[in-house]
């Protein structure tokens, strides 16, 4: 797996609103709104952060396990939904760590805001009162920025994850230069979306890793670029 510079960030255009960038240590989030929200941005993403590492010091195994662990109803909300999008993907709780702070800061920006994208490391929550396209960065895919999703106001907010087996830092067992997953939930999307691609170590692999993504519960829509080939499957727009 290769690291890549986020130089997909410089292809966004959204003229309209307002964008900051915040990051803090493994956070590293691009966020448009209305207007200027970068101090209470900044305080949603140390509350957030702070309960998942104050977790994992009294529960390691979250931090480690690669499959679901036990559920814990006296966990704050954040960590109780990542317990839940790792149950319903087979899959450990921090697969689902950066959409789930995607999700939760843009949550608290959208009191503020009636336009927020949250983005962190390919992994989106967003909410727009205009359609928005995502391009799909698949690394050395001959299909990068060909492809991009075509998000309808009326069907947000939405969760847009990517998983890669070949960019990022991301562990995956895969060789998916970039599986997307469409959720309602950002914390889910991000879950399955490592899942999905933890299935394909080839182009042969793609019609059943599709087949078992859309039966996670809450999945919407996935699509899986290896090389120069891809498929899709369920509620997904490509343009």
């Amino acid at each position: 797996m290769n690291y890549q510079e986020r130089t997909y960030r410089n292809r966004v255009s959204l003229n309209s609103l307002t964008s900051f960038h915040l990051c803090v240590r493994e956070t590293d989030l691009l966020i448009y709104c209305d207007t200027d929200l970068s101090q209470k941005a900044l305080e949603s993403v140390y509350t957030y952060r702070g309960f998942i590492e104050s977790y994992i010091k009294s529960h390691p195994d979250f931090l480690t396990s690669l499959a679901p662990i036990c559920d814990d109803d006296f966990a704050p909300p954040i960590i109780r939904d990542m317990l839940k999008a790792s149950r319903a993907a087979s899959v450990g709780p921090m697969a689902s760590v950066a959409g789930a702070i995607s999700e939760y800061v843009a949550c608290d920006l959208l009191k503020m805001s009636h336009n927020v994208i949250v983005e962190n490391g390919g992994d989106i929550y967003l909410k727009t009162k205009e359609e928005v396209r995502v391009g799909v960065f698949a690394g050395n895919s001959p299909l990068t920025y060909k492809l991009a999703l075509l998000l309808k106001p009326e069907r947000m907010p939405l969760g847009v994850c990517t998983s890669s087996g070949t960019v990022g830092h991301s562990l995956s067992f895969g060789q998916a230069d970039a599986v997307c997953v469409i959720s309602k939930s950002a914390t889910l999307a991000d879950a399955a979306a490592t899942a999905i691609g933890n299935l394909v170590k080839g182009k042969g692999d793609i019609r059943t890793a599709l087949e078992k993504g859309i039966e996670v519960e809450g999945v919407l829509g996935a699509l899986i670029v290896i090389g120069e080939h891809f498929g899709v499957i369920g509620e997904i727009e490509l343009i």
